[in-house]
């Protein structure tokens, strides 16, 4: 029954050409956009290197002090993170980064801009960095503050023409740091991206040891057998101690969570709540965005599609008379719809690699290596699918309804 479905949808997708070519470009356009989207989601959040043990990390990504009518909310500080989510129980491994700051070198009277984070030695186990040279600091370059740096293969194009940086010096933020590693490129949407990486100690200033909020941002790889939320509970449990040194302020509070629930946290207005997460706030954001991008093309297929229907009434009227109940003649031209929407969808996918491939070369994401993988495709086939429905159901539920003998006078 489905070949015949196909074989006849294949006959009437080729009876009227233009038709078909309108709804071709209105399907895989569309669908070129939500690939495209879901391909950026997907290199921001999926599993990759460094992040590999995306799984089963935490993120600590917001903060907050309250008092008598004040709130003040940033990312987490030092003070904070060391003194209340050090050696939590389940987690295996933590690290601490800043976001990282924009730092200035000359090179021969070039002006070079580089993105600097400051991280813990920890950092580079959390990690997984891929070396091209060299090897990363350790405990012993935190104890002293040495003056050291890893920089990515970019900035060893920069400022050593591509040469082996190792040994040589580079001046950044106004010190002077020796190269001792060199890695790969990680994308900037990504954490633990940057261009040139240094020990924590070698801040130029030390206030931050003391701040409860400021410029941080901790991650915490769990152990393979611990829950999440036994660690978010133990976690508030070492807040709730907490002892304002500053009159103005009563509580602290924090949370871990994944970066996708990290993220609705970041997105969602006004104050959050650190007792719940918002990965459900963002799935409802992705969703509702996804289907109002899809409902104005959708509508206007639908208004193709009942056209292309009602040309085929006759058809209609006489598999009525002949005893074809509704019901095979709704699956019939959703079935039809659906084909042409999986071929769009397929067109789709192809012109969204080639869309991909711009951004990477473009540079207008820096580090970025967005391709299509099977998890991508299997997104995109789902869409195809949704946007199918969205725009056959309507029409051909429309088209059963009518009466045979209206049918077939062709009057509707």
């Amino acid at each position: 029954m489905l070949k015949n479905y196909l074989t006849l949808a294949w006959k009437v997708l080729q009876r009227r050409k233009v038709f078909t070519a309108i709804s071709l470009f209105g399907t895989s356009f569309t669908l070129v956009v939500l690939t495209v989207a879901v391909a950026m989601f997907d290199h921001t959040l999926s599993p990759m290197a460094p992040e590999i043990n995306l799984d089963r990390t935490l993120v600590m990504s917001r903060a907050r002090m309250r008092g008598d009518g004040n709130t003040w909310q940033s990312s987490p500080g030092y003070r904070l993170i060391h003194d209340y989510a050090r050696k939590l129980p389940g987690v295996e491994l933590m690290t601490v980064q800043t976001s990282g700051t924009l730092a200035t070198s000359f090179v021969s009277g070039r002006k070079i801009e580089s993105t600097l984070k400051h991280t813990d030695a920890e950092f580079w186990r959390v990690y997984q960095f891929a070396f091209l040279e060299g090897s990363p600091y350790g405990a012993a370059d935190l104890e002293t503050a040495r003056l050291v740096l890893v920089i990515n293969e970019t900035s060893r194009k920069r400022f050593f023409d591509g040469q082996s940086a190792l040994g040589r010096h580079i001046d950044a933020d106004g010190q002077r740091f020796q190269v001792i590693g060199v890695v790969k490129d990680v994308p900037s949407m990504r954490t633990p991206s940057a261009d040139l990486y240094a020990p924590l100690t070698t801040q130029k200033s030390k206030g931050w040891e003391e701040e409860y909020l400021g410029d941080f941002t901790p991650a915490f790889l769990l152990a393979a057998n611990a829950r999440p939320e036994d660690v978010r509970a133990e976690l508030h449990s070492r807040l709730a101690t907490w002892k304002s040194p500053q009159p103005q302020w009563k509580t602290l509070s924090a949370t871990l969570e994944t970066p996708f629930e990290s993220m609705g946290r970041n997105l969602y207005p006004g104050d959050t709540d650190f007792t719940r997460t918002y990965g459900g706030f963002l799935s409802m954001i992705l969703a509702g965005a996804a289907l109002m991008f899809m409902a104005l093309p959708a509508i206007n297929l639908v208004n193709l599609n009942v056209s292309r229907i009602m040309e085929r009434a006759s058809e209609i009227g006489v598999r009525k008379a002949f005893g074809a109940s509704s019901r095979t003649l709704v699956v019939q031209f959703v079935v039809e719809n659906l084909a042409l929407t999986v071929i769009g969808g397929l067109l789709g996918f192809l012109l969204a690699g080639f869309v991909l491939r711009s951004i990477n070369q473009s540079g207008l994401i820096p580090y970025a290596e967005l391709t299509l993988n099977m998890r991508i495709f299997l997104w995109g086939i789902a869409l195809a699918v949704v946007f199918g429905l969205l725009s056959g159901v309507y029409p051909a539920w429309r088209m059963s309804r009518v009466h045979p003998v209206v049918a077939l006078k062709g009057t509707r």
